[in-house]
């Protein structure tokens, strides 16, 4: 049985990785796009949908701090405001 060179195993293993990542996108992926953009028409012209969508996603977090920021995920065509004028907690941890 022939040893395998360990450089030779990860030539291959990239080379695969970037056929994946050259080849045009599946059907699958085209699908995925149509339902989501599906997803957010339904979710910006029905409001029964979309307050259905907050209860679901929203609701076990009423009464918390997050319970604010869920529910501005849903807003459409803007980017949800932030609630203050301090930096996210990202650039704030030392």
């Amino acid at each position: 049985m022939p040893k395998l060179v360990p450089g030779c195993l990860a030539a291959v293993v990239m080379i695969g990785a970037n056929l994946a990542l050259a080849a045009p996108p599946s059907e699958s992926s085209e699908q995925n796009l149509r339902e989501s953009e599906q997803y957010e028409r339904l979710l910006c012209t029905n409001a029964a949908f979309r307050q259905k969508r907050i209860a679901q996603e929203c609701g076990p977090l009423q009464g918390s701090q997050f319970y604010d920021s869920c529910v501005a995920t849903f807003q459409c065509g803007a980017a949800p405001a932030r609630r203050s004028n301090r930096p996210p907690p990202s650039e704030t941890i030392r």
